[in-house]
């Protein structure tokens, strides 16, 4: 334990004893604590003081001042032992050789003195409130664990005097709490005062306070003053508490490594999957290789844990070891992906549940609820040891935090999600009143007079509540970053220096999660990236990829997952042909990636995925894809210089919304045939077509350094989004828009006044119906365009609106309203690429927009520029001339990649 200081600070009734804990090194903080004891019992030498208030000085590297108020006995009452710590935090904020950052904190009783402390102060509050078990109401609910209303009402009598007309800040729940500093809240599982914590969480939330709750399971009331009853829960909520108190410090944005700038390569390695004397030859093939980092233990729980809380790392301990011997970096996963079969057979409870209701039995992978308490407890435990075991091994680059985060799991119907989905609809409507209208649930009488009356989108017999869908959809995204969250909390505790991340997957048609919610709460990101056949296939693998270098504009990404050939879980998997491997790895070099990996090093000789390709295949390293593997190794590490030098933005981008994504493709629409990102694709193919480079990014992205801004079917439009948008234009930006843009705002609410809704007078048109059309319906444009999908009787509402193109039947079907410098346009039906290229000309024209590319090259190479870098990848199956430009080879190798100015 860390040595104290005892000293006697002034106040108003007294001499108030305090103890002062300092860390080892330097202060970033400083904690006044009060402990607690129901207002007449505890001192500064119980666990709840003295063991807590060295743990947090040792943890988050604070000074903590555990202050001895006054109890309320022998008549002392209310205010007593609010002014003594009143008068300990003036003391500590009177001084000036105390940290700038100044916490206030205390647990129970003492948590309530705190409060009612920083009520006091509006001109001097802390930068945080630390809250354990908080008791701030009264009368308050008993949950049957042993603490009755009687009790209760005897400790408030003692410390007030009486239980009627209570003054606010005695028990400060009935205080205004707007204007408090950020509060972090630590709960106990079985505790009869919860709801009182529970409460003020929501009075926060209401008033806008930013809160952060942590439930330690399996914990009574005090768990904190009773260390050794509960040892891992103490230690997680120590844990809580001191990651929020440690003076923030900038994230570290890339791996943790010395040496010269490198573009990283490598693969996840399952050494597990093969005996032990394999392990030294992997390691030697993947020196010749060039193989610099591995993602190691991503599927690893039932070996580092064979049985609850008993560990094996021996295995990996030599593995790692073993790696750093020979160079290789380790980019350490947290095996929770994939629960073990013990913990499965003691908990079925942590099993989804589909929308049906079925139970999603073990088998497989991700077999676990995102809310589940249980799974959470367990997880979070082996996630601690395995921190606490690998923080200071030289090789750790960075944390891997689960795996796919969604990949098979994201929707859960469980009680566990129901429950969490309640509290999630509570944060974001605080009543009842809110929530029905926003959900419209006088429709269908499906009004809600009680929050446990709400359930996730269950199987019903007919077309759930549209805005319910779109709301279990952004609590899915969020309750899988919420444990994503948890993980990270206790990685930065104990290894602040190492970045954290997870693989996410921005590929084809996955949208479950939204990523540009998420990204930045990653310190890098990392993604994984699976081609599927189809004629846009290698545009959509610069798609995604190049989503993924917007997505935190300035930062660098990783490329964690994509295959060296063919994968096992098409229906027909076909391997890649010569010079994919090379040109798919190097377009997400060219958007921005400053690492490659692959799934994964040695392809397995068991399981699911023993016919998906690896970097070491069946076939050995006489194999043409190991052959392509290490010429790949080669011609990255000529390329290192780019570490840390972004893609090149363009004067082009093309808007990804994962709501509207969401909202558009939800069920009683006008078709179910529509596909948001088809459409988004068909645009970024027409301008590669064209030889224009465009950015792909998020919605809530900066629009003002671009000339042209595609947003496709940007469905959902809250009115801040119409304000940009037509900031936007009236700033001289030219926007391009789509059919089923504007309908709805952020409550899947239709915009009155017929369509394009929101969007509507920026436009100068208007649509009373939608013309949706059938399988094999088209429509002719008069510029030769073939629509399908959709079609629109589209009216011209503004003489400044010019008609671009019609349908061949008659009415507009292409618009553009001028704005001053800017424009506004409309396109009523899916062009398809080919249609598409036929109305850019004259808008790009318009924006001021060309190609970088010589005629001859447009269509058949993409340009990606990034720094000093231009890097040419062939569209085509066939050698591309070069000979138009002056500082190129020759030609460029069919599916090639040619890098100029290295």
């Amino acid at each position: 334990m860390n040595t104290f200081q005892s000293l006697e600070i002034d106040g108003p009734h007294g001499p108030v004893p305090v103890r002062v804990y300092e860390p080892a090194g330097p202060a970033g903080a400083v904690l006044v604590w009060a402990h607690g004891g129901g207002f007449r019992h505890g001192d500064l030498d119980m666990a709840e003081a003295e063991m807590v208030s060295a743990e947090l000085s040792r943890r988050a590297d604070a000074v903590v001042v555990s202050v001895g108020y006054r109890l309320a006995v022998g008549g002392v009452r209310y205010p007593v032992p609010i002014d003594d710590v009143h008068a300990v935090w003036t003391w500590v904020t009177g001084r000036d050789d105390l940290p700038a950052r100044r916490a206030l904190g205390g647990a129970s009783a003492g948590a309530a003195l705190a409060v009612s402390t920083v009520l006091r102060v509006p001109d001097n509050q802390p930068d945080l409130l630390l809250l354990a078990y908080p008791f701030a109401h009264f009368p308050t609910p008993t949950l049957g664990h042993g603490r009755t209303l009687e009790n209760i009402e005897d400790m408030v009598r003692n410390y007030v005097g009486r239980i009627s007309d209570l003054p606010a800040d005695a028990l400060p729940g009935a205080a205004r709490l707007d204007g408090l500093p950020p509060v972090h809240i630590l709960l106990s599982e079985f505790d009869d005062l919860r709801p009182s914590g529970e409460l003020l969480e929501r009075q926060l939330r209401e008033v806008g306070v930013p809160v952060e709750v942590f439930l330690a399971p399996g914990t009574t009331h005090g768990h904190l003053n009773r260390p050794h009853d509960v040892p891992d829960a103490v230690d997680a909520s120590l844990g809580f508490l001191a990651a929020a108190l440690r003076a923030p410090r900038p994230a570290p944005r890339w791996l943790r490594r010395a040496g010269e700038p490198r573009i990283e390569f490598g693969a996840d390695y399952n050494p597990e999957q093969w005996p032990r004397e394999v392990w030294a030859d992997d390691v030697r093939a993947m020196r010749e290789a060039g193989v610099t980092i591995v993602s190691l233990g991503i599927f690893s729980w039932a070996r580092l844990e064979p049985a609850e809380r008993r560990y094996d790392f021996a295995w990996m301990d030599e593995v790692v070891d073993l790696l750093h011997d020979n160079g290789i970096l380790v980019d350490l996963a947290t095996p929770t992906a994939s629960p073990p079969p013990w913990l499965t057979t003691k908990h079925p409870e942590i099993l989804p549940v589909d929308r049906d209701g079925r139970t999603v039995w073990p088998g497989a992978r991700q077999h676990w609820r995102p809310t589940s308490p249980v799974f959470r407890e367990h997880a979070l435990r082996l996630v601690r040891v395995l921190a606490r075991r690998y923080a200071d091994h030289p090789a750790l680059a960075a944390w891997h935090v689960s795996n796919e985060l969604g990949c098979h799991n994201v929707y859960d119907y469980s009680d566990d999600a129901a429950r969490a989905f309640r509290v999630w609809l509570r944060a974001r409507y605080t009543n009842l009143e809110t929530l029905n209208a926003a959900w419209g649930t006088d429709f269908w009488s499906q009004r809600y007079g009680e929050w446990e009356q709400i359930l996730p989108p269950r199987h019903a017999n007919g077309p759930v509540n549209p805005t319910q869908q779109l709301d279990f959809k952004r609590f899915s995204s969020d309750a899988l970053k919420d444990h994503y969250l948890a993980e990270r909390r206790i990685l930065r505790e104990i290894t602040p220096d190492v970045p954290v991340t997870t693989n996410f997957m921005v590929a084809g048609p996955i949208n479950e999660m939204n990523y540009p919610d998420w990204a930045a709460e990653v310190d890098f990101v990392a993604n994984d990236h699976y081609t599927r056949p189809g004629p846009q296939s290698r545009d959509e693998l610069s798609f995604s990829a190049n989503l993924c270098g917007n997505l935190i504009a300035g930062r660098p990404w990783f490329l964690m997952e994509h295959s060296t050939s063919a994968v096992n879980w098409q229906p027909v998997n076909v391997p890649k042909l010569p010079g994919e491997l090379a040109r798919d790895s190097l377009t997400h070099v060219a958007h921005g990636a400053d690492g490659v990996c692959f799934f994964q090093w040695r392809q397995s000789r068991a399981g699911a995925e023993k016919f998906h390709s690896a970097m070491l295949p069946h076939a050995g390293t006489t194999s043409a894809i190991f052959e392509a593997v290490t010429d790949l190794g080669a011609r990255l590490r000529s390329l290192s210089f780019l570490q840390s030098i972004g893609r090149t933005p363009s004067r082009v981008a093309v808007v990804i919304d994962y709501e509207s994504w969401w909202a558009a493709e939800q069920d009683s629409h006008p078709s179910d045939r529509l596909r948001y990102r088809d459409e988004a694709l068909d645009w970024y193919t027409a301008l590669l077509d064209l030889g224009v480079r465009a950015d792909v990014i998020p919605v809530a992205a900066d629009l003002t350094g671009y000339r042209l801004v595609v947003a496709p079917i940007l469905h959902l439009v809250p009115a801040a989004l119409k304000q940009r948008l037509e900031d936007y234009v009236a700033g001289g930006g030219h926007l391009v828009t789509t059919y089923f843009s504007g309908i709805v705002d952020e409550n899947d609410h239709a915009w009155p006044g017929g369509y394009p809704g929101a969007l509507r007078d920026l436009l100068g048109v208007h649509v009373e119906e939608f013309a949706p059309l059938l399988d094999g319906e088209s429509v002719t444009l008069t510029n030769g365009a073939i629509g399908t999908l959709w079609s629109e009787r589209l009216a011209v509402t503004d003489p400044a609106t010019k008609v671009v193109a019609g349908y061949a039947t008659g009415g507009a079907a292409v618009t553009r309203r001028e704005v001053g410098g800017g424009s506004a346009a409309y396109v009523s039906s899916r062009l398809g690429p080919q249609g598409l290229s036929l109305i850019l000309d004259d808008l790009l024209a318009l924006a001021g927009v060309g190609s970088e590319l010589p005629p001859d090259l447009r269509g058949r190479v993409e340009l990606a520029v990034r720094g000093p870098v231009r890097f040419l990848i062939n569209r085509t199956a066939e050698p591309v001339d070069l000979s138009s430009l002056p500082d190129a080879p020759p030609s460029l190798p069919a599916r090639g990649v040619v890098v100029l100015g290295v």
